[in-house]
């Protein structure tokens, strides 16, 4: 008979006041970290394979970026068409530098950039272009797809939305 009330406690517990602020306290901050720190992401696309598939899911990290900027082969998410929509792909350049696709390799400032993480190499070119101010130059892993079909290119730091957790 005891051991019946402290299980029906336990899973009812009385209305105190107290219940109800700690209650009302763990909402708020499940709210706010799920809400704005921590967001879902569905992964929309063939271009980061086969690191991450299509129709997969993860979690967005948008702390990462609070107080810092992208890093060169930081994989993060981009928002593309509003803020529903978010795109994962790879920095490969950052301000002020040159970046350019020759002969199914990727040149930044000239250099080679060895690339582990690029299972096939991309059969297509692009010109030297400069990395605006306050931009990042981003692409997919999988470079064998259609260049529209991954390449976004420059985009600006205030659209990165985080990282994903995994």
């Amino acid at each position: 008979m005891v051991l019946n009330k402290k299980i029906r406690q336990f899973f009812l517990p009385s209305l105190t006041p107290a219940f109800l602020v700690r209650a009302l306290a763990v909402a708020l901050a499940a709210y706010l970290f799920f809400g704005y720190l921590c967001t879902p992401l569905l992964i929309h696309g063939q271009s980061m394979e086969p690191a991450y598939r299509n129709g997969g899911f993860n979690f967005c990290w948008r702390g990462r970026y609070l107080f810092s900027n992208p890093k060169r082969y930081e994989v993060v998410a981009v928002r593309f068409a509003g803020e529903k929509v978010m795109l994962l792909k790879r920095v490969v350049a950052l301000e002020g530098e040159w970046v350019e696709f020759r002969d199914g390799k990727l040149f930044v400032n000239g250099r080679e950039i060895d690339e582990p993480y690029v299972r096939y190499p991309c059969h297509w070119n692009l010109p030297p272009r400069r990395v605006e101010r306050d931009c990042v130059y981003v692409v997919g892993d999988n470079r064998n797809m259609a260049i529209e079909n991954h390449l976004l290119g420059q985009v600006s730091i205030r659209r990165i939305a985080g990282v994903p957790l995994w």
